[in-house]
């Protein structure tokens, strides 16, 4: 059997508004309740929410998207007026990237998690991509080392 990842626990402020939120946004099925957690049901794995009177800590969870989807949840984030980004660090508000030339966004939910929505995973477009993911290093240029066209 493969190793797939199940399930993971996401700690809230309120666990109810946190999954609502999220089936919501991405149009997945509403949450289940099992004993005192909500789960959403991504793909084959549940985020398993949690609430927390504890201080939350920011996590991040990306999810890749068609590019139909992309449209219909970036519609949904426009509805509600949410504030989105281009890039994890929150410099480019109001902006969509095109990283791997695909399409990309950020935003939070309503505990402070930052989310992400992309339609291209990260270095799939290599360094052919005429917008290449920023971690994605350029290639490097082959040349022959100096003094090896007088050489042998």
């Amino acid at each position: 059997m493969a190793i797939q990842l199940n399930h993971t626990i996401v700690a809230a402020r309120d666990k109810n508004a946190s999954a609502a939120f999220l089936s919501e946004i991405l149009g997945l099925p509403a949450p289940t309740v099992l004993g005192h957690f909500v789960a959403v049901q991504v793909g084959d794995t549940s985020l398993d929410y949690v609430t927390s009177d504890n201080e939350i800590t920011q996590q991040h969870y990306a999810f890749l998207v068609s590019e139909a989807e992309f449209d219909e949840i970036f519609e949904r984030i426009r509805e509600r007026r949410l504030t989105y980004w281009s890039d994890p660090f929150r410099r480019e508000q109001g902006a969509v990237n095109t990283w791997d030339d695909g399409r990309g966004c950020y935003f939070d939910d309503p505990s402070g998690h930052l989310l992400e929505i992309i339609t291209r995973p990260y270095g799939s477009g290599g360094t052919t991509a005429s917008n290449p993911h920023p971690l994605i290093a350029p290639k490097l240029k082959t040349s022959e080392p100096e003094g090896a066209e007088n050489a042998g």
